[in-house]
């Protein structure tokens, strides 16, 4: 199946503690159908000290299910859902179902 979201993506978390929130992908985990967002479902998590780095309490971002983000439209800048299109040229390319407008590069 193709990749809705993917890295790079601008999206809007749409349910949850932080709903309402945007950022941009940083990794997607497909066979868990999650992905990490910059800014959001920030954690705790208590490292010890190593040869890389001292210890401490730090907020890293956790996964988000993809069911749970949406799109942003690059044109309306507002959340929308994803389609697939097929160009002249033969490349398939996604694009905003509110605007119409080609999201891939």
């Amino acid at each position: 199946m193709a990749a809705r979201i993917r890295k790079g993506d601008r999206v809007a978390v749409l349910t949850g503690r932080d709903r309402g929130k945007r950022g941009e992908v940083l990794r997607v985990l497909p066979d868990k159908e999650r992905a990490v967002v910059q800014g959001v479902n920030m954690v705790t998590k208590h490292r010890r000290d190593s040869a890389q780095g001292s210890g401490g309490v730090e907020e890293i971002e956790a996964t988000v299910h993809l069911s749970n983000l949406a799109h942003i439209d690059p044109e309306t800048d507002k959340p929308t859902r994803v389609g697939f299109r097929v160009l002249e040229d033969g490349r398939k390319v996604r694009f905003a179902r509110g605007s119409g407008s080609v999201i891939d590069r």
